[in-house]
């Protein structure tokens, strides 16, 4: 049995972008009006240019595939998580168990947990595929639970570690800063945190501001990594795939 950790570009959506181009390009043939065939044909190049964007990803996220860029982004990032012997880390959005998984095996002496909500918005992952995939790569020091990166049922200081890969700028909120807060609510004084995101101003706010914040609460060795250099993936890459801003939260509480 092999990991399937499935596709950050599902192939649902693809599917759906492919019908509506199909239907716009009949429906652009067989209309005899000619307003109504002229928008059928614009519509039929946005759909056909969105489903050429769409395709492009999947390969690029393909685990299996060529590039690969899901995996050098997970593996990459728990090169930078390091968890005490006896220690527990929580993954927050872990999805399908990619990077909990990846992190288990970096720290065998630790209890990683990977922590999602899942539901309809990501209706390939669950729990039960996260468990699969845990199962498939031979870890046993995984557990995963059902929750909400928003407020985390877990009381102050429970974990020795955090981390996340492109989870909180999914989350509708008028202050993402707040919501790495609560990730760092549940951190243990000394321990450590590695968070993946697209911390653009637009999305975050000023996050240079925030990294001197952390500082001020008392928090050390904090540092922001961009990941578009050549560290994940190459400026171009984050440019057409939309995940310019991208980089590590990286420190110590």
């Amino acid at each position: 049995m092999k990991a399937d950790y499935k596709n950050w570009m599902p192939k649902g959506m693809i599917l759906i972008v492919a019908a509506a181009a199909a239907l716009a390009a009949v429906t652009g043939i067989w209309v005899s009006y000619v307003p109504a065939r002229i928008a059928a044909g614009i519509l039929c190049i946005v759909f056909s240019a969105v489903l050429l964007w769409m395709i492009a990803m999947y390969r690029a996220f393909d685990y299996r595939g060529k590039r690969q860029m899901s995996r050098q982004i997970i593996e990459g990032i728990a090169e930078y998580v390091n968890v005490p012997a006896g220690g527990a880390l929580l993954d927050v959005g872990c999805g399908s168990g990619a990077l909990t998984i990846a992190c288990a095996k970096r720290n065998p002496a630790a209890v990683i947990t990977g922590l999602d909500r899942w539901g309809k918005d990501y209706a390939s992952f669950s729990r039960e595929l996260c468990e699969r995939n845990a199962e498939a790569e031979s870890v046993t020091n995984t557990r995963f639970v059902q929750g909400d990166a928003v407020s985390l049922n877990f009381p102050d200081e429970s974990f020795d570690a955090v981390a996340s890969n492109y989870v909180y700028h999914n989350i509708p909120s008028k202050n993402r800063q707040e919501l790495l807060l609560e990730a760092l609510r549940i951190l243990k004084k000394g321990g450590t945190f590695a968070i993946h995101d697209i911390f653009s101003k637009s999305k975050y706010g000023d996050m240079d501001a925030f990294v001197e914040k952390l500082k001020d609460m008392g928090c050390s060795e904090v540092r922001l990594i961009p990941t578009t250099d050549g560290l994940f993936m190459t400026h171009s890459e984050s440019r057409w795939m939309g995940l310019g801003g991208s980089a590590l939260l990286l420190g110590r509480k």
